[in-house]
């Protein structure tokens, strides 16, 4: 019996052994190379270290994300935020739940190792839970904000480009796809929207309903105004140019009207500090002496 089990075993190992030959042939042939001729291990360079670094860090929060509850209806309100952020991977939304479960963690990290939440610790760890959880929010907030200025701002210019492009002869089409190629550099989020509006339109979706989708994922007047000028003059067969003209002029009016308008609101901004910093400072320079005169006259008088 000894001796049958023995002789299994042998044919086991030798069936495993050609089985590994077989199939890692290729991998333990590199690693006998690399015991016989070792190669010296090439130091990583910063750039790699931080990018390695990143996303290990991103695959820890994108695991923390099923923590935090949440309805569909909620997940794509917050994918639709991120979109209009600039946030398309599809890996944002699970870095942004996983934010908010991370972000009250490490604020009440903070608050126990600082001894904060000595002066009152259930107010201390709510807050720190609450402003934890509704950071990630804001942030995204002032993301979208910032690229729906920076959109903004550069619809004139590229307006300017698009009439260029129709006068020169170029379709609607055509245009677009040359404005996106030409100040990719110089406005680069209202480029990406072009350039995703140019693709929808090769896949084959109506130009009116590849420019709403632009209006969905912007969430800009300024944008919505220019799509509803195209959509009515190509259904009244105006024209395109002389519709873009008009609206970029509309729009550099607008853009001044709103550097007045800030301009005329710097005077009644400037009393605030006019009352609560320069008044005291210039009540004392100027009347600081004399009431010390009138306090020592005041003194001697009484002394006498």
């Amino acid at each position: 019996m000894l001796y049958v089990i023995l002789i299994f075993g042998a044919v086991f190992l030798l069936v495993a052994s050609g089985g590994l030959l077989l199939f890692y042939r290729e991998a333990m042939l590199e690693r006998i190379h690399d015991v016989i001729n070792p190669r010296p291990a090439k130091p990583k360079s910063l750039l790699t270290t931080i990018q390695d670094t990143g996303l290990s860090v991103g695959n820890l929060v994108e695991r923390l994300e099923h923590v935090l509850p949440k309805s569909q209806a909620e997940v794509s309100i917050t994918l639709l935020r991120l979109t209009r952020a600039g946030y398309r991977n599809e890996s944002a939304v699970n870095i942004f739940y996983g934010c908010k479960v991370i972000g009250p963690v490490i604020l009440c990290a903070v608050a126990f190792f600082t001894n904060l939440a000595h002066f009152g610790p259930f107010f201390v760890y709510a807050t720190c839970l609450a402003v934890g959880f509704l950071i990630p929010d804001f942030w995204l907030g002032k993301k979208i904000a910032a690229r729906q200025r920076r959109i903004r701002r550069g619809l004139p210019d590229v307006l300017d480009l698009l009439v260029i492009c129709v006068e020169a002869g170029l379709s609607l089409d055509q245009a677009t796809s040359r404005t996106a190629q030409e100040l990719n550099n110089a406005l680069p989020d209202l480029c990406d929207e072009l350039n995703i509006v140019v693709l929808e339109q090769r896949a084959g979706r109506a130009r009116a309903e590849a420019w709403k989708n632009m209006v969905e994922r912007t969430d800009e007047e300024s944008i919505r105004n220019m799509v509803s000028m195209l959509v009515q003059s190509e259904q009244l067969g105006t024209s395109v140019a002389k519709t873009l003209r008009v609206h970029s002029d509309t729009m550099r009016t607008q853009r001044i009207q709103q550097v007045e308008e800030q301009a005329a609101k710097t005077s009644v901004k400037l009393v605030f500090p006019l009352v609560f910093f320069i008044f005291p400072a210039l009540f004392l320079v100027t009347l600081g002496p004399a009431a010390i005169l009138m306090m020592e006259s005041f003194s001697k008088m009484l002394g006498k």
